[in-house]
């Protein structure tokens, strides 16, 4: 019997889950991704050289692995088109690619709906990537949308996207926006189809084909539970769920077939966009941090905000993912400052507690509670086991274990894949 491995974020995404799939896909045979779009971002640095990937999972880099696009996903053809043609001026050509004709179509209106519904919120905009996501999962739910299997029939195509120009023309003219011609987007889509039919099938079956033949599986995350749309900060979430939970049902198996789930968290905290986000910080030691872990966007470029670790967030995650294991990312990062801040509890109105709360309106109240502990100046990055760490890079890992009551599987001291120290081997 195989593994099948989930690696999710553990905060609100960006914690470096790219790297831990890279590195955890080279144990591997088949790596998944199973929700979200071109809304997350992964950067891999592979033999000195960086990789961005939106779309394909991170097992694109090794011929070996075979990769799954399933249908919990939401794919913008073009865009999706464009990713594999700059892999392929990379010199990455040789990769084993499979898409699920279930996956719905991120289409044109989808973009254009993103960012005039993320304005006319004004001042309760969530902070959108205005990739067309929320609008295709929209579409998905009111069983409307295009889904990648249409593509490939064009008769189903053509009454589907009539329907659905019926009636987003409607609402772009009410809002005094350019309306979409189906003469235009009919042909484009049709040839989108017949460039994507290679990699198309029923994703469901061959994973289920993988599972019963013993094969070493990792579902790759996208974004963080703590954008979840079931148990993320509402509203400030994405609009499908990046937990462990989801992954049965976004990638067609069993959840009895799921053994082991790697939290992904870094050694701090960061968020993109709007939302509550309780220890976050801004001054000189936020700014170094920004700096030296690079700390923009990976889709956007938009600069990430700061925070302290929080094992409140944490805990969360555990509880509604069910993590055995936790990969610290961006240790080194941390290196050179003289006090380093853990939350282990938030304050609100007067009261101590230990958990998110499900209103928005109390979570944004909360008063992050620390415990201070002494920092490091040692340079780890050329750290290859826990015992040559400095001993207060060591206290600071054990204090998350304590307070988080789960295992460290693993930390980074750098970007390579080989910066990565491994506490215990996933896959045996």
């Amino acid at each position: 019997m195989g593994k099948l491995v989930v690696v999710v974020g553990t905060q609100w995404g960006d914690e470096g889950k790219g790297k831990v799939t890279d590195f955890l896909a080279t144990q591997a045979d088949v790596v998944v991704r199973s929700q979200g779009g071109n809304n997350a971002g992964h950067t891999i640095l592979f033999n000195h050289q960086k990789f961005a990937l939106h779309f394909l999972p991170s097992g694109i880099l090794n011929p070996k692995i075979t990769n799954y696009m399933t249908n919990g996903m939401v794919i913008e053809p073009k865009s999706f088109f464009q990713e594999l043609e700059g892999l392929n001026k990379l010199g990455i050509t040789n990769y084993q690619l499979h898409i699920s004709d279930r996956a719905h179509v991120i289409m044109p209106y989808h973009i254009a709906l993103d960012g005039i519904l993320e304005n006319l919120k004004g001042s309760e905009a969530v902070g959108t990537t205005k990739k067309g996501i929320g609008p295709a999962y929209t579409d998905k739910v009111s069983r409307s949308g295009i889904r990648i299997g249409d593509l490939l029939h064009p008769d189903m195509l053509k009454q589907r996207l009539l329907a659905n120009l019926n009636f987003t023309n409607r609402l772009l003219s009410a809002l005094g926006e350019k309306m979409y011609e189906f003469d235009e987007l009919y042909p484009i889509y049709l040839d989108y189809g017949k460039k994507i039919a290679p990699y198309v099938c029923d994703t469901s079956l061959l994973l289920n084909q993988e599972i019963e033949a013993g094969k070493r599986i990792l579902f790759e995350g996208a974004q963080g539970v703590m954008l979840c749309i079931e148990q993320g900060t509402y509203p400030y979430v994405t609009s499908s769920s990046p937990s462990a939970a989801s992954v049965p049902l976004n990638a067609g198996i069993s959840p009895m077939a799921l053994t082991d789930v790697v939290g992904v968290t870094k050694a701090y905290s960061t968020r993109v966009g709007g939302g509550a986000f309780p220890t976050e910080f801004e001054d000189d030691i936020s700014r170094q941090i920004r700096e030296v872990g690079h700390e923009y966007g990976t889709t956007t470029g938009r600069p990430r905000r700061i925070g302290w670790l929080d094992t409140i967030v944490l805990k969360h995650t555990k509880r509604v993912s069910g993590l055995t294991g936790l990969a610290i990312m961006l240790l080194d990062v941390l290196s050179g400052l003289e006090t380093l801040k853990i939350c282990t509890h938030y304050e609100l109105d007067g009261k101590v507690i230990e958990y998110v709360p499900g209103n928005y309106a109390d979570f944004i109240r909360v008063n992050p509670i620390y415990q201070e502990l002494p920092g490091w100046n040692e340079d780890i990055t050329g750290v290859q086991s826990f015992d040559e760490l400095p001993k207060n890079a060591k206290n600071y890992l054990r204090t998350i274990e304590k307070l988080t009551g789960v295992p460290i599987t693993l930390f980074s001291v750098g970007p390579d894949r080989t910066q990565t120290v491994v506490l215990k081997q996933i896959f045996e």
